[in-house]
């Protein structure tokens, strides 16, 4: 962890509202807030892969393109990404290639994550930007969002495939 201030929390408390609505629509609850270098939200999201039918629709990716097109400019030198969960290689890949400031994000994914967990691409020596990395903030809420949703997936299979094994 680098350096975390109570806007951090702040602002990651607005990823897990973000996060809490995707899950609300059955999308894995994953949220992400996008700020400019004043700390202005500049876009907010949830994940959106099953609605969208879209396997880039991810909440970082969403922020990214919205804030963007809010601004006019695919660069978004200064500004800080919240993310509940650590990026996957897709999502870290397109905050590099966005020149992303700041990363902060809550709790580590031991399957996909690339930031810290695996690969390492927002700080790595070999790409021609690095990001500055917050992790851990608010972490047991963000893995706790994604613990119980899994969970409730699991029993919710579980009840249709006993019920569909009784007819």
């Amino acid at each position: 962890m680098l350096f975390m201030t109570e806007r951090d929390e702040f602002l990651m408390r607005e990823a897990i509202h973000a996060a809490i609505k995707a899950g609300e629509l059955e999308e894995v609850p994953i949220g992400a807030i996008l700020t400019n270098e004043s700390g202005e939200i500049l876009a907010a999201a949830g994940n959106r892969t099953i609605i969208d039918s879209d396997p880039t629709a991810h909440a970082e990716i969403l922020v990214l393109r919205r804030a963007a097109q809010l601004i006019g400019n695919y660069r978004l030198s200064g500004a800080t990404v919240y993310t509940t969960i650590e990026p996957c290689a897709m999502c870290a890949g397109a905050l590099v290639n966005a020149r992303i400031k700041r990363l902060v994000y809550g709790a580590h994914d031991e399957r996909f994550g690339a930031v810290e967990t695996h690969f390492r691409i927002c700080d790595s020596s070999s790409l021609n930007h690095k990001i500055e990395i917050e992790s851990g903030v608010l972490a047991a809420e963000c893995r706790s969002l994604m613990q119980n949703f899994f969970r409730q997936k699991r029993a919710r299979r579980k009840r249709e495939v006993s019920s569909f094994n009784r007819t």
